[in-house]
């Protein structure tokens, strides 16, 4: 897998993102660098591109790590042409990195961005669970309200990560105490997705990512846990990893909710690499749902893309390292957790991403490792 007849850069470019201000995002994405760079038998250099820093290559074999999707215009700026010079995504329009796109907009919403398509959403509905997206408050209480009357909802702030910004209602009433946390200048620059609520839920996660001339594909379950706040979060992700593309994990004959929610990934992933054919993503990651609505059916559906650095990176790289290690090997199982409230609680033997005490987040242990 390593590439030694020339040397490579591992760079990582860092964007406007209020996840930066966490000590431990910091820590993890420089470790996943460097172990990235390892991989490809790269030369990793810790520089951050932000701000009012010259945004261009000064290398032309660079493997950029941005630290969310890109947009064309930054992309070309720093060379990228393909996929194998990113691990993450690029999109021709912000609003394409993110889960609004996973939805129609609600009514004729005036402030829906330049460039939506508004034929992707209903292309999606099969793929996806019930729901909108909107751009306005008018408009996200006005989708709220017309799909209160047929199910409990869950409101979702786009740039929130980790399980954070959401807000279920079942009622106007909660309806409107949701709203009352919503930042109206943050619905304008993003959106809100207005999504149909489930419960007793199973997330999976679906990907494939390339890098340095090799693919890997996996599906995987994710754990919640509690942060420091005593708020539910992302807790971290158990990966099937298999070498090759989506192709080959469709073929594996799996369970049938399984297979559905890989089916319904691919599709996904078909659907708007259509719709927007300048969409580069070395790196596919899809949260997929399988739970119980308000009449008691069971419901799959994507619930989002992820085209960047995400919560099970640490382990998709284990996956590259151990299949590194042996050729002859065409599966492993790797996992990341993430201990809140605890320091120095990695097991012997795995990889650590953060152990400390962060100023935002507070105590906690990042890390990675091989399972199988």
């Amino acid at each position: 897998m390593a590439r030694s007849h020339q040397t490579h850069f591992v760079k990582i470019h860092a964007t406007q993102s209020s996840a930066l201000n966490n000590e431990h995002d910091k820590a993890s994405r420089s470790e996943l660098a460097r172990r990235i760079a390892r991989l490809g038998a790269a030369r990793f250099v810790d520089h951050d591109m932000s701000g009012d820093q010259q945004l261009s290559s000064d290398q032309p074999d660079t493997l950029f790590i941005p630290t969310g999707t890109i947009d064309l215009s930054t992309a070309r700026k720093l060379g990228i042409q393909t996929e194998s010079q990113i691990y993450g995504g690029v999109v021709p329009f912000p609003f394409v990195g993110s889960k609004v796109i996973t939805h129609p907009a609600f009514g004729d919403d005036p402030a829906i961005p330049g460039g939506w398509r508004a034929e992707l959403g209903s292309s999606l509905a099969p793929h996806v669970l019930s729901g909108w997206s909107a751009f306005t408050l008018d408009a996200v209480r006005a989708a709220a309200l017309d799909m209160l009357g047929r199910t409990a909802i869950r409101l979702k702030e786009v740039e929130a990560t980790a399980g954070l910004g959401q807000f279920v209602a079942t009622s106007v009433k909660e309806l409107d105490e949701a709203m009352a946390l919503l930042d109206e200048a943050a619905i304008s620059r993003h959106g809100v997705v207005i999504e149909e609520n489930l419960d007793d839920v199973v997330t999976y996660s679906v990907g494939r990512t390339r890098l340095f001339g090799e693919a890997i594909s996996y599906w995987g379950t994710q754990r919640l846990t509690t942060n420091n706040s005593g708020v539910t979060v992302y807790g971290g992700s158990i990966l099937h990893v298999v070498r090759g593309g989506l192709e080959r994990l469709a073929s594996l004959g799996l369970a049938d909710e399984l297979q559905q929610g890989i089916d319904k990934a691919i599709a996904y992933d078909d659907i708007v690499s259509r719709f927007y054919p300048d969409l580069l993503a070395s790196r596919r990651n899809y949260d997929v749902a399988a739970g119980v609505n308000s009449y008691g059916e069971r419901r799959i559906g994507v619930l989002e893309q992820s085209w960047r650095v995400g919560g099970a990176s640490g382990a998709e790289i284990a996956a590259f390292e151990a299949l590194a290690r042996d050729r002859g090997r065409s599966a492993v199982t790797c996992m990341t957790m993430e201990i809140y409230g605890e320091v120095d609680a990695a097991p012997d033997g795995s990889i650590i991403y953060y152990s400390g005490v962060d100023p935002v987040a507070g105590p906690m242990t990042k890390y990675a490792m091989e399972l199988e």
